[in-house]
């Protein structure tokens, strides 16, 4: 379940369309092309509607909790499906579980857990997060509830996210082994490159104030509830010149920012309704008016035209909102999901790309002054002055070139480079350290 998403090019069998960012950032740590199989099913948080299903990288229904629990049992051929596949491309298929093997209240129909390593045959290692507390206690209590049938898919545990001397919990392992026979396949310390790496949802935001280094340039990003591809962010972040400040609900935007980034939205409609329920519409204004620059992207891009139409009601029951009136665009919400990687791209040309996943259709006479072009074709809207700015395309700043100009246009420095070279040494880097720690051998023996 997230909000983040990424675009996935056509399989050996043709299939394509979105996963989450976390199924495609192990595929770049596995140095392969990411496919929909990754992903076999990707819920989308959605207000008002529950949740996009999005099945094999399409989008299947939108439902609600109780009716997700009810169409779960139908799904499990798209993942079996999905997993044989994988199977025929790879040595092995490293399968991530979602949520806990011990929700035995919603055993039956699952596809995720204990009810997919069952039905496929699947050895599983349990994760404990030491870091919250209790690993102990839940890890004798997941064998302690677990069937019978479910115990017999465990081959082992290992620990996670453990600070300071590992030897201190020795004993801890052993009384783990003494109430369960698990084998333990090693303790993992806190990974501190991890920070470096995509984050796989929004919960990353619930701890976030101010990301990345203080220097000339200070970009403040309000944080709606259905923020979607804030990954877009994490090359700033990365920057040392410039300061990221994440706002939640209730504080002000800060008046001294430089630049304010309304990034993408899974229901735009109602994360603007959120935007102006906490002021920020006000403050946004303020900005403008002090000759400060703003950029939307995807769906923030859409909340800074003159109206939202919702004619078919894809994303609840508003069907049209005036939005924040920057730019001289209106938005209709219709038609076929747009999912797509989107190369060459050119910004005054520059040349950069990214992906697109978005619906609606976007016009007005801002859009003459297109901010991109996508394969040729205009993409987005520019102010005037062009200060306040727009478009489609995620994974901009990306691309050191583009980053370095824009960074520059607004006064700071930066150094270029791009940034999935910064990604791939983060995973180098964890790489290595979990080898250290981890009984790989062992691991790698209980796959079948």
């Amino acid at each position: 379940m997230s909000n983040n998403a990424a675009v996935a090019d056509p399989d050996s069998d043709g299939k394509s369309g979105e996963i989450g960012r976390a199924q495609w950032l192990q595929a770049v740590a596995c140095k392969v092309a990411p496919t929909v199989h990754m992903n076999p099913v990707l819920l989308k948080p959605q207000s008002q509607t529950g949740s996009q299903v999005v099945v094999q990288g399409k989008v299947l229904t939108t439902a609600r909790a109780r009716d997700y629990q009810r169409l779960k049992p139908q799904l499990m051929d798209a993942v079996l499906a999905s997993f044989s596949h994988l199977k025929t491309q790879a040595d092995i298929v490293l399968v991530e579980g979602a949520g806990s093997p011990a929700e035995i209240n919603l055993r039956a129909g699952d596809i995720a857990n204990m009810g997919f390593a069952t039905k496929a045959d699947v050895p599983v290692i349990l994760v404990g997060d030491i870091d919250r507390g209790g690993v102990i206690a839940s890890l004798v209590g997941t064998h302690a509830i677990l069937s019978e049938e479910d115990r017999a898919m465990i081959a082992g545990y290992l620990i996670n996210k453990f600070r300071g001397d590992v030897s201190l919990f020795d004993e801890g392992l052993k009384l783990i082994t003494k109430f369960t026979d698990w084998q333990s396949y090693g303790v993992v310390p806190w990974l501190a490159a991890t920070a470096k790496l995509p984050a796989e949802d929004s919960v990353a935001l619930d701890h976030a104030a101010i990301a990345g280094g203080r220097g000339a340039i200070k970009i403040v990003v309000p944080v709606l509830g259905k923020i979607a591809n804030f990954d877009d962010l994490d090359p700033l972040i990365s920057e040392d010149g410039v300061e990221v400040v994440f706002v939640r609900s209730g504080t002000a935007l800060p008046g001294d920012a430089t630049v304010i980034i309304l990034p993408g939205s899974k229901s735009t409609i109602a994360d603007l309704a959120e935007f102006r329920a906490n002021g920020w519409d006000g403050d946004l204004l303020a900005h403008v008016r002090r000759g400060g620059h703003v950029l939307g992207i995807c769906g923030g891009y859409q909340m800074l035209g003159r109206r939202i139409s919702d004619p078919d009601g894809i994303e609840g029951d508003v069907r049209e909102a005036d939005g924040l009136g920057l730019l001289d665009i209106d938005t209709v919400l219709e038609g076929e999901k747009i999912v797509r990687n989107s190369t060459p791209c050119t910004v005054d040309g520059l040349a950069l790309d990214g992906y697109e996943i978005h619906m609606g259709r976007t016009t007005g006479g801002d859009c003459s002054r297109p901010m991109i072009m996508i394969d040729g074709r205009p993409d987005g809207a520019m102010s005037a002055d062009a200060r306040v700015q727009g478009c489609y395309l995620h994974g901009l700043f990306d691309n050191g070139g583009y980053r370095k100009r824009w960074i520059g246009q607004l006064g700071g420095h930066s150094a270029g480079g791009n940034h999935i070279d910064l990604v791939h040494a983060a995973l180098d880097e964890i790489a290595v350290q979990l080898e250290q720690c981890l009984d790989v051998d062992g691991l790698l023996a209980i796959a079948r």
